[in-house]
């Protein structure tokens, strides 16, 4: 049996959909926090498990008869480390035999500028030195964000981000989600590193461009100083530890933290994914 935690999540109920294609839903179990949000699993046959990544002995019962489990990164980044610790130990104690994890394609831990990135690396530490079996999905920025990223009224003032030409291979959530359930119903659980990516690395310029073509309407791509960009952010009332993080986020991509370009997301899905201009048509409903 397969449980995915973080199950009512975005990627978790994009994961539960594609094994439920795949697999029998007898053979499938979604870990969460509020089970009267997991009404929809539960008609379809997903074995429900109550639990919560703080509550150690709801991990523990979670656990019984699984033989696999896929780790979803939490958002509590703050505590995010010591929570999963919990949840591979719960995972060790109960003898599951292989644990995934969702981690973040990220080119170099030692020069990262958003350091809480660095908990998705310490918890991949953390599943091999407990000797455990492992697939790790390093997933790349979802092109889903970038409607978040951009902002809103892109169509009259254009995109104006501290990324300079830093470059980003975007790949549909969904798309991700799809291709970690196709690595999960593989027999074996091989310690491999899927770096999940698009096909194409793409500008700011690029995404530009491809919103004035889509759109009709000309978006011009600017590149701002981290400074100013952080002073518009302040002046719109965002406190400041919010501020560092996503400035953070930004300079990495900058300094080209997010630029590689994997085949493996191609592989898993046993075809192209979606480009940048077939996703932002349907991101922008364009």
């Amino acid at each position: 049996m397969i449980l995915v935690t973080g199950a009512n999540g975005q990627l978790g109920t994009a994961v539960v959909k594609n094994l439920l294609k795949k697999a029998s839903a007898s053979q499938i179990a979604a870990l969460v926090r509020d089970e009267s949000k997991a009404s929809a699993l539960k008609e379809q046959g997903v074995d429900i498990r109550v639990g919560d990544y703080d509550d150690t002995a709801s991990l523990d019962k979670a656990m019984q008869g699984i033989e696999k489990v896929l780790l979803i990164a939490g958002t509590d980044e703050d505590n995010r480390l010591r929570q999963h610790q919990n949840v591979v130990n719960a995972a060790k104690k109960s003898e599951v035999q292989c644990v995934a994890y969702t981690s973040r394609a990220l080119k170099d831990r030692s020069t990262l500028t958003n350091k809480l990135m660095e908990g998705h690396f310490q918890t991949e530490d953390y599943i091999k030195q407990c000797g455990m079996h492992y697939p790790i999905f390093r997933n790349v920025l979802y092109m889903d964000t970038i409607p978040q990223f951009v902002g809103e009224g892109i169509f009259e003032t254009g995109i104006n981000l501290p990324v300079a030409q830093g470059k980003v291979p975007f790949a549909l959530r969904s798309e991700m989600g799809e291709a970690i359930a196709n690595a999960l119903l593989e027999s074996s659980c091989s310690n491999r590193i899927y770096k999940l990516t698009g096909s194409e690395s793409y500008s700011f310029d690029n995404l530009a461009a491809t919103l004035t073509d889509l759109s009709g309407t000309q978006v011009n791509y600017t590149s701002t100083e981290k400074s100013a960009f952080e002073a518009q952010m302040k002046k719109r009332g965002v406190p400041e530890m919010m501020i560092e993080r996503v400035t953070g986020f930004l300079i990495d991509i900058k300094n080209g933290q997010e630029e590689e370009v994997s085949p493996d997301l191609e592989y898993l899905l046993g075809r192209k994914p979606t480009s940048l201009k077939e996703g932002l048509k349907v991101l922008f409903e364009l």
